[in-house]
């Protein structure tokens, strides 16, 4: 998603003609590592979707297992850090030398790309059957769509795009309880923005939101590298905290309290158990603190690991649409080898056959496995990428 829907890499400083500054190149680097650590966790997800024999929800504590939970947990931290960054990366590309309307323009095509694409490659690759009905309308759509909405937002001042993007995540749990049918024929509209149902996975509220805030997170990001890393780090942290004091109160910000369990551990699960469709306040809180605090000291990591996560940081909407062709079709390959009918996997994972799957340690495998074959195209298209300035590839 790399200029629609992704931190931009290249400093303004580079854009005018300038050798870029290390510090900027850092800074700028520690973003596309946080983007690639959550695309190669995303995978997981996505993995454990195809492959697991969980007949179970795996948050639901009744059936789940600790390490079920758990892998299913650490996912929720990609689609928020993934929005987030979308935001920022709307600013910094304001900062390229774009008037407020050539911006709007920007953010309105490309939104309107993200909608298109959700709604056929994505669909395609999640049932490999182009006439599989409705398409699951879910990141990618809301990334999409809440540009759209960004692209009229950005004529105002930003402190007030990030007041409004605020006030969505803060305040959206006020009307948990109004239900659709409330609206009679216009009950689709209150699923589109708030409540999920099929084909809408993802409502836009509080989406919309949190693209707004890393709209608004976008400035703090140019600042000198020693205020902006202490304002990053209080700035995560405190919304850490925040998630904790309000979790522990019980009260506002989740429709699903936690609960005390039978055994001490699932305490602490339901705790973390919070709701991700629509994502709640808790929910955002739990992801985007971690996520913000990590910014600086991703600053100061190097080495081959780092070098790795950037070839998928950089180039994350290639990957995304790779990465569910690839999962689905090494599902099929392994049903073939198991000796199933395959036709019964040329669907949607959701409707892959009850008694298919297996234990979570050939899921972990497939997902290294997954994210291993992804890393040479992904390499190669960084490289067309960084060489070429098409217009289309902003696109990609």
């Amino acid at each position: 998603m790399r200029g629609a829907v992704s931190i931009a890499t290249t400093p303004p400083a580079t854009i005018a003609g300038a050798n870029p500054d290390p510090g900027v190149r850092r800074r700028l680097d520690a973003v596309d590592l946080l983007r690639g650590i959550v695309m190669i966790m995303m995978a997981l997800d996505h993995v454990r979707d195809h492959f697991s024999n969980a007949a179970v929800d795996p948050t639901d504590l009744a059936h789940t297992t600790p390490a079920l939970f758990l892998t299913r947990w650490v996912t929720h931290f990609c689609a928020p850090t993934f929005v987030l960054l979308a935001g920022a990366s709307a600013y910094l590309a304001g900062r390229r030398g774009r008037t407020r309307r050539e911006l709007s323009r920007f953010l309105l095509t490309r939104g309107i790309w993200l909608v298109v694409l959700e709604a056929t490659v994505v669909r395609v690759g999640w049932s490999f059957d182009p006439h599989f009905g409705w398409p699951a309308l879910q990141v990618i759509w809301a990334i999409g769509a809440s540009m759209i909405v960004l692209s009229g937002l950005v004529f105002l001042p930003t402190p007030a795009i990030a007041a409004f993007g605020i006030t969505l995540i803060a305040g959206h749990n006020l009307v948990d309880g109004i239900a659709p049918e409330r609206f009679g024929a216009a009950a689709w509209v209150w699923s589109v923005l708030h409540v999920p149902r099929f084909p809408v996975v993802y409502p836009l509220v509080p989406w919309v939101g949190v693209m707004a805030v890393g709209y608004g997170l976008g400035p703090l990001l140019l600042r000198e590298a020693t205020e902006r890393r202490r304002i990053l780090v209080r700035l995560g942290l405190g919304l850490t905290v925040a998630f904790l004091i309000l979790r522990l109160a019980n009260g506002y910000g989740d429709p699903a309290p936690w609960s005390t369990q039978p055994r001490a551990g699932f305490t602490i699960l339901s705790f973390l158990d919070t709701t991700k469709y629509p994502p709640s306040l808790l929910f955002l809180l739990m992801t985007l603190g971690p996520a913000i605090a990590a910014l600086p000291a991703l600053e100061r990591l190097s080495g081959p690991a780092a070098r790795v996560i950037l070839v998928y940081g950089r180039v994350p909407l290639f990957y995304y649409v790779l990465h569910l062709y690839l999962i689905h079709a090494l599902a099929v390959l392994a049903a073939y080898l198991a000796g199933r009918d395959i036709a019964a996997f040329m669907t949607a994972c959701f409707a892959f056959p009850k008694d298919w799957g297996f234990g979570l340690p050939v899921v972990y495998v497939t997902w290294i496995l997954v994210v291993a074959l992804l890393y040479a195209p992904c390499r190669w298209f960084g490289g067309v990428k960084q060489r070429r300035r098409d217009p289309w590839l902003s696109y990609l």
